[in-house]
């Protein structure tokens, strides 16, 4: 009896194998058929979205460091334009500065000029001035000396020509 159990044992053994190995060759094929296509539809969609994801981080990457040169050099060129700005600032303050004091030099000597014709105005003035007085007190003077013997336009010529004469002294001393 223990030899009919063994081989009954077997035999059960032999048949659930059988069972099971049929069992899972069916369930292997409804997977493959129901749900193998489905996830790797899936996973074809995923790996399809994250290259597409990452080609737009690519595309993205190389687009921020064109505009990043791009800032970069509009910062050099906007530096450039102040350094040229300011240099021109510089050149058109020098050049005022020089105008301004050009423009100084030239009042200051039309001023001078003026001061000097002022003055040689008023020399002649006094001069002119002294003459006549001297010229009236020498009148007054050769009139009382004389005694009214000259008349007044012969008594004028000699004090004229006394004047000229002391005037051509003062000059060449």
């Amino acid at each position: 009896m223990a030899s009919l159990l063994v081989l009954g044992a077997s035999k059960i053994a032999l048949g659930d194998m059988l069972f099971i190995l049929i069992s899972f060759i069916l369930l292997s094929l409804a997977v493959k058929h129901y749900a193998w296509g489905p996830v790797t539809k899936m996973m074809d969609a995923r790996s399809e979205k994250i290259s597409g994801d990452l080609d737009y981080a690519d595309q993205e990457r190389a687009r921020a460091d064109k505009l990043g040169k791009e800032r970069e050099e509009a910062l050099k060129n906007s530096r450039a334009e102040a350094i040229e700005i300011v240099n021109k600032a510089k050149d058109n303050g020098d050049s005022q500065k020089k105008t301004i004091v050009a423009d100084a030099h030239s009042e200051a000597e039309t001023v001078r000029t003026k001061a000097k014709q002022d003055a040689e105005k008023a020399k002649q003035d006094a001069m002119q001035d002294a003459q006549n007085d001297i010229a009236n007190l020498s009148l007054e003077i050769a009139s009382r000396v004389i005694s009214k013997e000259l008349n007044a336009d012969d008594q004028k010529s000699l004090v004229d020509s006394y004047i000229k004469e002391l005037t051509v002294n003062n000059e060449t001393k």
